[in-house]
């Protein structure tokens, strides 16, 4: 039997997407991992708010996106403490870790893209045979991670991954609104003019020529697109979200 891994689980503090955590983190705990959540700030993930609502209709895909039974769930998981007490990123070492899990969600572009901390932990994890997993816009992650032993190239540079589709970014103001919100974690006030990323187009840009990005938007739950390319899996969009969870659990079967 394969030996049982940890796994830094890495989440917004602006707004994750219900079901890029809910999933994830379901799967890889009844595969009998060890999961440690943890965001910028050392606060409990939120779910954006239209991420917990079953009526929610993607204004682009036109379709209710968020299945019921992901809703309650992730609101009986907030309803426990097992997020409660997150690891601050800046605290984390990959070194405690066989891999990372990136949380999608529009918060993702707003604390991970370009943060720091979670640029250094895929940088050690890279170069020390980690497995590294982004779903959804935490995927800029990977983008914006860049590798100066190779000419400060994106650490995706070459590589096979996805991208949530051109298609179906949002050109209307979005707002970051946090189901369970508290005066002590509230997320941001900011607006963005659509999505603050065109998460395809730099995603094409970062893995070059050699590269392939896969961003359909007839992507659905039917037809989910998730992405392994050794040490990357990478998640398009929130359809994708149950099969990206099984894939990082496949993978770490074979580690």
């Amino acid at each position: 039997m394969a030996r049982k891994k940890k796994i830094l689980v890495v989440a917004s503090n602006y707004g994750v997407w219900n079901e890029e955590l809910q999933a994830p983190w379901d799967i890889l705990t009844a595969a009998g991992h060890e999961l440690t959540i943890a965001t910028p700030q050392g606060k409990k993930p939120l779910p954006l708010a239209a991420s917990v609502d079953p009526d929610f209709v993607d204004p682009v895909q036109q379709y209710k996106v968020n299945m019921p039974e992901a809703c309650a769930r992730m609101k009986a998981l907030l309803a426990t403490d097992v997020w409660d007490h997150p690891l601050k990123l800046a605290d984390a070492r990959m070194g405690d870790y066989d891999a990372i899990v990136g949380v999608g969600g529009l918060g993702a572009d707003l604390d991970l893209a370009n943060n720091p901390a979670l640029h250094r932990l895929l940088l050690e994890g890279w170069h020390t045979g980690k497995l590294l997993c982004c779903i959804c816009f935490s995927v800029a992650a990977l983008v914006f991670a860049r590798d100066p032993e190779r000419g400060f190239k994106s650490l995706i540079y070459g590589r096979r991954i996805t991208a949530h589709p051109r298609a179906w970014d949002f050109k209307t103001d979005v707002t970051y609104q946090l189901y369970g919100a508290a005066p002590d974690n509230h997320g941001t006030d900011v607006i963005t003019p659509g999505f603050l990323l065109p998460l395809q187009d730099l995603a094409i840009d970062a893995v070059g020529p050699g590269g392939q990005v896969f961003s359909d938007p007839h992507t659905s739950r039917e037809n989910p697109c998730v992405i392994y390319d050794h040490p990357f899996i990478t998640g398009c969009s929130v359809e994708s979200s149950i099969l990206y969870g099984h894939e990082i659990a496949r993978v770490l079967e074979t580690m």
